[in-house]
């Protein structure tokens, strides 16, 4: 019986005692057992950050799409399937492509240690370097100097979204240490989009911008966005653009929406390209309305939501966003994983919210109990309950409140569970 992907990427996941270790020496040495393919990958527009990586990915792809170019994409985690992270000239790959990429690269590899991230960044690199195409877009697993992508000696973009507090415990517990190791990915004479900052964030990045001779183009500085009058502006020292707010909600998306626009000017890309980019863009599990599913047929007249974001930040960025929308009451179903602020995240929420139903994230060893998340969430300032199911939460709330505005949210893994199982 011929191996599926699945069955590879277990192996994969037993090759290294830890889920992260951050070195290049195990990338560098596979690599070069496969042909150094890193060196024949289409220009690459590489993407660190701690908030709105994902989202900004997209955009820039809609844009270089919508402007006729052909890109190829790696993101992560996945939601669904393992697929989602490889995406070759607009396609997410197939099986049988994945299964020979990742067979390929395990015998490359033989039983020598490797993470599980590097062993599959080093599988997309291979995918993306024998399918033609024009740009290649690589988002930062972790941090950015030691993460596996940055393995790209002259990128032809960099950039750096909003830098915040996250995973402490790899990257450091202040902005600057967490700052420092964002531009790590800087290169000599590439330029590099840098999106809003915190000063102690920005102070860094341009220390370091120095210290290699990477050109910056920051926010506030080289390159504004805002909305106005429901539109959003961007203007640069090209001129202004007054476009669609973006299809992905909130204040936070017209930010990650400036970002990108200033990276599709940067690329030469026409201001339908960068019309592209807001009208277009599709990204799974930011703030997106469930339509279809079990979940929605259980909800009737309620609305049932997702988002995947899971530090402060990404709270604040839920709470404006939820404001935006029409009112009705508000509840949330939350999973979280115990490596994050859980209360950092829940404060901007708290006030918003009707009751939290709290539930477990199957098959997630780094899951909180329902026990721990509902724990967390009164001390928060919530009504909060515990729930075996999100199933069982929706029909809890539509019980008592059938017209709610129901929020499925804390975590990415929570939130690939729910595309599954809504399919």
């Amino acid at each position: 019986m011929t191996d599926t992907s699945d069955i590879i990427l277990k192996r994969m996941m037993a090759l290294h005692p830890k889920i992260i270790d951050l070195t290049l020496d195990r990338m560098w040495r596979l690599l070069g057992r496969l042909g150094n393919p890193e060196r024949t990958i289409p220009p690459v527009i590489h993407i660190a950050g701690t908030n709105g990586k994902g989202s900004t990915q997209a955009m820039i792809r809609a844009g270089l799409e919508g402007a006729g170019q052909r890109v190829h994409a790696y993101t992560s985690p996945h939601l669904a399937r393992f697929h989602e992270r490889i995406v070759t000239a607009g396609w997410i790959i197939s099986e049988p492509a994945l299964t020979d990429i990742l067979a390929e690269c395990e015998k490359a590899n033989g039983d020598v240690t490797i993470t599980y991230f590097e062993i599959t960044t080093c599988a997309a690199i291979l995918a993306f370097s024998r399918v033609e195409a024009d740009f290649t877009l690589l988002e930062v697993g972790l941090g950015g100097r030691l993460d596996a992508t940055n393995i790209i000696d002259v990128p032809r973009l960099c950039i750096i979204t909003p830098v915040s507090i996250d995973h402490t415990g790899f990257l450091g517990d202040t902005l600057e240490k967490i700052a420092w190791e964002k531009a790590g990915i800087l290169k000599r004479g590439v330029p590099c989009i840098v999106g809003p900052q915190p000063d102690e964030a920005l102070e860094v990045i341009e220390s370091e911008a120095a210290k290699v001779g990477a050109r910056l183009l920051v926010h506030g500085q080289d390159w504004h966005v805002w909305e106005e009058n429901g539109r959003l502006v961007f203007q640069d020292e090209n001129g202004l653009l007054d476009l669609p707010l973006p299809a992905l909600i909130g204040a936070h998306q017209v930010s990650n929406a400036g970002i990108a626009i200033a990276a599709l000017r940067v690329l030469g890309i026409d201001n339908a390209g960068c019309e592209a980019a807001v009208v277009n863009v599709i990204w799974p599990a930011r703030m997106q309305k469930l339509r279809i599913g079990p979940l929605t047929e259980a909800a009737g007249q309620a609305e049932v939501w997702l988002d995947g974001g899971h530090n402060p930040a990404a709270g604040l960025a839920i709470a404006e966003a939820v404001g935006r929308l029409s009112n009705r009451p508000l509840y949330l179903i939350c999973g979280m994983l115990n490596t994050k602020d859980i209360g950092g995240y829940m404060a901007p929420l708290s006030p918003l919210v009707e009751s939290l139903f709290a539930v477990s994230i199957k098959d997630e060893p780094a899951t909180l109990s329902a026990l721990e998340t509902a724990d967390a969430a009164r001390s928060a300032g919530m009504n909060a309950k515990i729930t075996l199911s999100v199933l069982d939460a929706v029909n809890s709330i539509v019980a008592s409140a059938p017209q709610a505005r129901i929020l499925i949210c804390g975590s990415l893994y929570l939130a690939g569970h729910v595309l599954r199982d809504n399919s």
